[in-house]
């Protein structure tokens, strides 16, 4: 039997209590996006190249959290989080959440510029919400299976709900809402040396040992590719920066591979046999997800009519 994955203390078991649905449907972009460990892992480097730009952001991350002495814990358990939101039974979400923000009700201070941040600003919040949203279906439809416009715009939609839960009070749509977000934000963006230190950190394969070293290099330079032309420039991030063919081949067959193995362990594929679906639900086709989701949904109403 899986063992319940933990947060901040808490047991989360995805696959209970039978039937209590996630924040978000099976049938999400969000539950096919997440199920991608490359589409998180290069997504999730580049959101914090975004807020990283943001000075009030920056500086909140470097000095109240573990990232810079313990920068795979800190992924780890932001990465959970992550997870829990999306496939966590939706009473364990809203707990984990509540504990996040409690946490970000404790953080404050200054840049060394002499600005005041607090990190439940509402400007900062929503910046931070939708880098990941950004950061995730770009990172997916880059290197795991090009998405149609809808399919993007469906990822921001539904990301609005969760990014409410932490505190954020603008969610951005469309990949077109994102961007105006950037440009009104780009004028406070700046280049700075916790930048470059954290790619460096990246690339040096010391937040995973057991991956191969030339796969973390390449996850950082993926990440870089995912900037938006206009920030990669601000934050100074030059050619050395800039990801080869081989290496993007290389990410493009990993994400592809991992879109066929479901790991029973996995929070997807518990999730999934939560809600009465097979384990391997988000690894088939996308007729058969909706013919599974359709009987799910009938059985639901029978049981109900009990």
């Amino acid at each position: 039997m899986p063992r319940p994955s933990s947060y901040l203390g808490w047991k989360i078991d995805y696959a209970h209590p039978p039937g209590e649905p996630a924040l978000l449907d099976p049938g999400s972009m969000h539950w096919r996006v997440y199920k991608n460990p490359i589409a998180l892992a290069v997504g999730g480097v580049a959101a914090v190249l975004l807020e990283f730009a943001e000075p009030r952001i920056r500086s909140g991350v470097w000095d109240h959290s573990t990232f810079k002495n313990d920068p795979l814990g800190r992924a780890r358990r932001t990465g959970t989080a992550a997870l829990i939101g999306v496939y966590g039974p939706a009473s364990a979400a809203r707990r984990v959440i509540q504990g996040v923000n409690n946490m970000h009700a404790r953080v404050s201070g200054e840049t060394p510029g002499g600005e005041a941040y607090r990190a439940l600003d509402p400007d900062l919040l929503n910046w931070v919400a939708a880098t990941a949203v950004y950061g995730f279906v770009t990172a997916y439809d880059r290197f795991v299976e090009p998405l149609s416009q809808a399919e993007k715009s469906q990822f921001y939609e539904e990301a609005a709900p969760v990014a409410r839960l932490y505190g954020a009070t603008v969610s951005p749509n469309s990949e077109a809402a994102f961007m105006a977000m950037l440009h009104a934000l780009a004028p406070r963006f700046e280049p700075h040396p916790i930048v470059d230190k954290f790619l460096q950190t990246i690339a040096s394969g010391s937040v995973a040992r057991a991956v191969p070293k030339p796969l973390h290099r390449a996850l950082a330079r993926a990440a870089v590719s995912l900037l938006p032309p206009p920030v990669r420039r601000t934050l100074a991030l030059g050619r050395e920066h800039d990801l080869s063919f081989t290496e993007g081949l290389a990410l493009k067959a990993a994400g592809r591979l991992a879109e066929r193995i479901a790991i029973k362990s996995s929070p997807p594929c518990q999730a999934s046999v939560r809600l009465g679906l097979p384990h391997d639900f988000l690894y088939r086709g996308e007729a058969e997800r909706r013919r599974l989701l359709l009987a799910a949904s009938r059985h639901k109403l029978l049981a109900a009519g009990k």
